[in-house]
């Protein structure tokens, strides 16, 4: 990747990749019904419900006498698109992890969409505020939805911190240690991780993607949005990514010389950017 950051498509690629894919889970009862039916016809009939309520546009027909209509199916197809599109976009920056490798694309591109979410979380805070103490007149659906993107953006990023190696790491055992040792270390980690994401996904998948996803659990609130039905499968997927990551980290860096933390270590061009943002000389 080149080292030049910040070209319009490394805006516009996430910008869309977010936008599509908000809409597919937003449509997503549409295409459970299509795709995923539950056996209970009261579930069926409850998310059919759930369909005709939450419909952005109200009156479309289903594409191919299905449910999802023609914008859903766009949508959809949009996802992977623009999902590629971003791994072959996006640049390394400065700040970030140097030695990647292809598979790091993934992190390097989810990263980007969960620094866009974290835009528009702020964008709705602000106009929430805005609404309130200003027009005096406050809506029903701000709080819950920032709550809902500050749930996927706590998630998402842990993944892209393991791609990026800035998880928190206890580093006073670890650089005393002769290499071999440390990549031991590295192992155990790895595996421990590994560990915990099969139970975790074993224990919960049919309580996750059975009940709460195929069900479509709301959040009960005025605006009601889907944040159990979303939010917990998400938890598996990327505690998944996690796993997979940390694997991957372990094998990118095995012949990579480890680098000696220090108390007393400074990172210069941080303190200079900090100085910068200061407009400290």
């Amino acid at each position: 990747m080149s080292t030049k950051t910040g070209s319009l498509m490394e805006w516009v690629v996430p910008s869309a990749f977010l936008v599509c894919a908000g809409w597919v889970v937003w449509h997503m009862p549409a295409f459970i019904l299509d795709f995923f039916p539950p056996a209970n016809a009261s579930n069926v009939a409850q998310i059919q419900a759930l369909n005709d309520s939450k419909e952005v546009l109200p009156g479309l027909p289903g594409l191919f006498g299905g449910t999802p209509t023609i914008v859903d199916w766009v949508a959809l197809i949009l996802v992977p698109i623009t999902f590629v599109l971003g791994l072959r976009t996006q640049q390394v920056a400065h700040m970030e992890f140097q030695h990647w490798r292809a598979i790091d694309r993934v992190g390097i591109f989810i990263g980007r969409v969960t620094m866009m979410m974290i835009l528009v979380m702020t964008g709705v805070m602000l106009y929430e505020v805005f609404l309130r103490y200003v027009i005096e007149a406050p809506t029903l659906w701000a709080n819950e939805l920032t709550l809902w993107i500050a749930g996927f953006v706590f998630l998402i990023s842990g993944f892209y911190a393991m791609q990026q190696r800035s998880h928190i790491r206890i580093t006073m055992l670890y650089d005393v240690v002769p290499r071999n040792v440390q990549r031991l270390f590295d192992i155990l980690s790895a595996a421990m991780v590994v560990i915990f994401a099969i139970g975790l996904i074993f224990g919960s998948y049919k309580q996750v993607f059975i009940i709460k996803f195929q069900k479509w659990e709301m959040f009960g609130t005025a605006f009601d949005p889907p944040i159990p039905a979303t939010i917990q499968p998400t938890i598996l997927i990327v505690i998944a990514l996690v796993a997979i990551q940390a694997v991957v980290n372990v094998i990118a860096d095995w012949n990579l010389e480890p680098e000696i933390h220090s108390p007393d270590e400074i990172d210069e061009e941080e303190l200079e950017a900090i100085k910068r943002s200061l407009g400290a000389e």
